[in-house]
């Protein structure tokens, strides 16, 4: 439990930043070359970079190397952690909404 726990740590940390967000945004399009990736970003290649090895470290992408291009390419298994976690809560909180709502309709009369 621990070890979910630090992976959704790690993969929350990485969608904390603005310029890894978008990242991701552009490779639900499909997959992108590292320079085709940085191209909007005013930063140099190196800082660009560090924003790449943390979305791979934290299993958001993934990237593969074909000659002198580096492609990354979406990593669809963390998304479906993600999404897993959030119906857990989701299911959580509708639980507890639903015991809220009946508590404040079913009030007895005395009490009101």
């Amino acid at each position: 439990m621990e070890q979910y726990h630090e992976q959704l740590n790690t993969v929350f940390h990485a969608l904390a930043d603005p310029t890894r967000r978008a990242v991701i945004g552009r490779l639900g399009k499909g997959p992108a070359s590292i320079s085709e990736l940085a191209q909007p970003f005013d930063m140099a290649l190196p800082s660009f970079m560090k924003h790449i090895h943390l979305l791979e470290e934290s299993g958001w992408i993934r990237t593969r190397k074909q000659g002198r291009v580096r492609t990354c390419t979406i990593e669809k298994a963390t998304f479906a952690a993600v999404d897993d976690w959030l119906a857990d809560q989701r299911a959580l909180w509708e639980e507890r909404t639903d015991r809220l709502e009946h508590f404040v309709t079913h009030q007895p009369e005395d009490a009101q």
